[in-house]
């Protein structure tokens, strides 16, 4: 990020809209420090060992080590868009652990530079990280949702937008993005200081590049694709202003980790949305709900009094849903 040549340097940050939650504080630095940058929502003091080389910046980023939470510190060129990331390389201070983009996305997993270690995930989550599926996700599979009930991405993203307009000018993350169907939208629409498209498949996440470099609207914007486990989000407590999962929750492993994660990222008044198909509503026949109990041994397809009682659990408050047949999209909001 270029700086005036003053006795000063001051950080100099992206537009943000006055109703914004997002501010980081405006931080000074002698001029010894003379191409060093700091963005952060708190000061964080530097080591010696950690100093840039000269014409190179190095930044306290929004991104965290998934192992400590650590905030990771950034070198290379600012910003959330494609080539920043690219072009960047990450380093946990505490634990010493770097990370870098790997083909088209930031891998930000525990297991990320391992060479030796593998772990094999549940059935539901390997899926999805088939290159069939991640290729299929937009060419048929997600319209196929609305057998459900599921209303279609358009209408989705209104209605998600109406529950996130308190997130204005902030920074969201859309968690188990598949392919980016919704992160492109909330990207395009211009609301967010800065959206990033997070899932754990490689391949959903390539096609997501794909679906950006075929847009030349999305190229420039804060849209950032990082490599990440739901249950171990790679950012700092209290630093996102609204994350958004869309059908993804009866996926998961383990909802109340995932939920309980999302809540610690979350800063004071943040927006949890999401959508998932339910197991059965109190419309749903007596003879249909053993056979929706045997779907959900599969996935954890679960009711709206569970995610309610899920979301209740993990500290949100002012719950609200919307049904329609199986669809459901919930909100909620971290006090």
């Amino acid at each position: 990020m270029a700086m005036a040549a003053s006795p000063v340097h001051q950080l100099q940050f992206p537009y943000l809209s006055s109703k914004s939650h997002f501010r980081p504080r405006r931080l000074t630095f002698p001029s010894s420090l003379t191409s060093t940058t700091i963005r952060a929502s708190s000061a964080l003091v530097m080591d010696s060992d950690l100093s840039t080389q000269q014409g190179q910046a190095m930044e306290v980023d929004c991104f965290a080590c998934p192992i400590c939470y650590e905030s990771l510190i950034r070198k290379g060129p600012s910003g959330l868009n494609l080539s920043a990331i690219y072009r960047s390389g990450f380093k946990c201070k505490r634990c010493k652990k770097s990370y870098s983009s790997k083909d088209m996305y930031l891998d930000l997993t525990v297991t990320a530079g391992l060479r030796n270690y593998t772990e094999v995930q549940p059935v539901r989550t390997e899926l999805f990280r088939s290159p069939l599926v991640s290729f299929l996700y937009e060419r048929g599979w997600r319209q196929n949702f609305n057998r459900s009930g599921f209303p279609g991405p358009d209408e989705e993203f209104n209605m998600a937008q109406e529950y996130f307009k308190s997130a204005k000018g902030g920074l969201l993350v859309d968690v188990s993005c598949g392919s980016g169907l919704f992160s492109r939208k909330f990207a395009k629409s211009g609301t967010y200081y800065g959206v990033i498209a997070l899932d754990f498949s490689e391949n959903m996440l390539r096609q997501c590049y794909d679906f950006i470099k075929k847009d030349d609207t999305l190229s420039a914007t804060n849209l950032a694709l990082v490599r990440a486990d739901v249950s171990r989000l790679p950012f700092s407590s209290g630093s996102v202003d609204a994350v958004h999962a869309g059908a993804a929750l009866h996926c998961w492993p383990s909802p109340t980790t995932a939920v309980a994660e999302i809540t610690r990222v979350l800063r004071s008044g943040g927006i949890f949305v999401g959508t998932t198909f339910l197991r059965y509503t109190s419309s749903t026949p007596w003879i249909v709900r053993p056979f929706r109990e045997r779907v959900a041994q599969t996935y954890s397809n679960l009711t709206q009094e569970e995610i309610e009682d899920l979301c209740r659990s993990c500290g949100l408050t002012n719950y609200s849903s919307k049904i329609q047949q199986s669809f459901i999209m919930f909100s909620a909001q971290k006090p």
